[in-house]
């Protein structure tokens, strides 16, 4: 018997989702910074075996969208719960619940198997984790919850069986061999934009999008180009830094990132663009495929 499906991660920004898809495949697909909506995109996780393929969905964190890339965000999270054949509602250590009320609403009535993960609980005492998993379990009562600690790898086996026990019996949906569906050139602007992330403070991050413009295998090297765009002439500046030295760090911290990655030597051009306001524009965010066409 061979089980397959589709397996959807929700929470609120910062819960640790992306942690938890990372440890499950065992590969860093998914970027991670101590930053609120680090993810943007729906990315899918593909973990396969020769008795089931689980293919995670890492979705942006549930907040409450104030303009057209955060509406773009949040459809991606209510597409992929129509999509699944398991939902995985992952909170922290606190009692907060989902950010939009409207996703809450739909996880209540929905009719799907459901897991609830409480992450985080090497931060608190056992009698919280046992007073949280009473509250967790009073609130979605037809959800089974599981404590856990994603970035310690605490109780992930019994996750992944308990998904496992949930898939239906199906034939696998994508080739063994691959762990995402996302492309190499996809796969860079996302290391990228984790340094910017993790380098830069206020609206940078927030405010740009890394695009690979060229992608050029040779015999020893590889050459990729990319373009960081930013909302104003301002964070141009910021980026670039003293003569410079702002640009060349990120570049330096990237390039090591993506040779680990591709596994060969790396040349790495940044350039930047400034697209005034692009995160409130349909149609720079369906360049950016935040949109479909």
């Amino acid at each position: 018997m061979h089980r397959s499906g589709f397996v959807t991660i929700i929470g609120n920004p910062n819960v640790g989702k992306s942690t938890l898809i990372n440890h499950l495949l065992g590969e860093k697909i998914s970027i991670i910074t101590p930053k609120a909506q680090t993810t943007r995109h729906r990315l899918l996780g593909i973990l396969s075996h020769k008795n089931y393929q689980i293919v995670f969905s890492d979705t942006p964190g549930v907040i409450k969208a104030k303009y057209k890339l955060q509406d773009a965000m949040m459809h991606f999270v209510r597409e992929s719960l129509d999509d699944s054949d398991l939902i995985i509602y992952m909170v922290d250590s606190s009692k907060e619940e989902l950010a939009d009320d409207n996703i809450v609403k739909i996880l209540k009535k929905i009719n799907k198997n459901c897991l609830l993960l409480i992450n985080k609980i090497d931060l608190v005492s056992q009698e919280m984790v046992i007073s949280l998993a009473n509250f967790w379990s009073q609130k979605f009562p037809d959800f089974k919850v599981l404590p856990v600690s994603a970035l310690n790898k605490y109780n992930l086996d019994n996750v992944l069986n308990t998904i496992i026990s949930y898939l239906p019996e199906s034939p696998a949906y994508f080739p063994k061999d691959i762990l995402t569906d996302r492309s190499v050139r996809f796969i860079v602007s996302e290391i990228i934009r984790e340094k910017i992330f993790k380098r830069y403070t206020k609206e940078i991050p927030y405010s740009s999008e890394v695009v690979v413009e060229s992608f050029k295998e040779k015999a020893k090297i590889i050459e990729i180009n990319c373009i960081i765009y930013v909302e104003r002439t301002s964070q141009k500046a910021i980026l670039i830094g003293k003569n410079g030295s702002a640009l060349t760090s990120l570049g330096s911290a990237s390039r090591r990132d993506i040779q680990n990655f591709l596994k060969k030597k790396v040349f790495l051009g940044l350039y930047i663009k400034v697209l005034k306001d692009w995160k409130k524009k349909s149609s720079d965010l369906k360049k950016f495929g935040y949109i479909k066409k």
